[in-house]
């Protein structure tokens, strides 16, 4: 017998994959307990379910989110949150989902994942301000494709810009540039 997570998606009749929440749980569990004991963290885990999105809503809503806490939680945090992010990522592997369904499943600590939501929509709510004001296009450091998508959703139908984006792999951004602009 395979100790392999099997795939956690069925078919959906309605379209897209869906995930296999309760296979993904127990899998999630077995991936934490050995990864933590493993790596000694002293930290403490939650598993919790939201709804899936519904037609309309916003793709990409996580249906889990694992809260971890604990003394070792400033661990997780250092270095704009590169640990949490990793286990987050060992774990959408371990659990073998379709691309499709990556940010169906969100690692948190503490309020990190709603502050950093609010901290890249100020900055760019900030870039749009500069941008009308200046004419100029405003450039942001390279970031992960799922910060990209939060700083386009937040300039959507905002008036007087429109948002772009530039590079490849690693080194991609976003751009807020005048609504005129080619």
């Amino acid at each position: 017998m395979s100790t392999e997570p099997a795939r956690q998606t069925r078919p959906s009749q309605d379209g897209p994959r869906r995930l296999d929440r309760e296979a993904a749980v127990t899998d999630l569990r077995r991936y934490l307990d050995i990864i933590l004991r493993a790596g000694r963290f002293d930290l403490r885990y939650e598993i919790r379910l939201q709804e899936p999105a519904a037609a309309g809503q916003e793709r990409g809503t996580p249906e889990l989110v694992v809260q971890l806490d604990g003394p070792d939680r400033d661990l997780l945090l250092e270095r704009g949150a590169e640990l949490l992010q990793a286990l987050e990522h060992i774990a959408v592997r371990w659990l073998r989902l379709d691309r499709e369904l990556h940010d169906r499943v969100r690692f948190d600590c503490g309020t990190y994942h709603a502050d950093r939501l609010a901290e890249l929509e100020l900055s760019a709510q900030v870039a749009a301000e500069r941008v009308r004001e200046s004419r100029a296009p405003f450039r942001f450091n390279p970031m992960a494709a799922r910060d990209r998508r939060i700083i386009h959703l937040a300039l959507q139908g905002q008036a007087g810009v429109r948002t772009a984006s530039e590079g490849v792999g690693e080194q991609r951004r976003v751009v807020v540039l005048p609504a005129d602009a080619k």
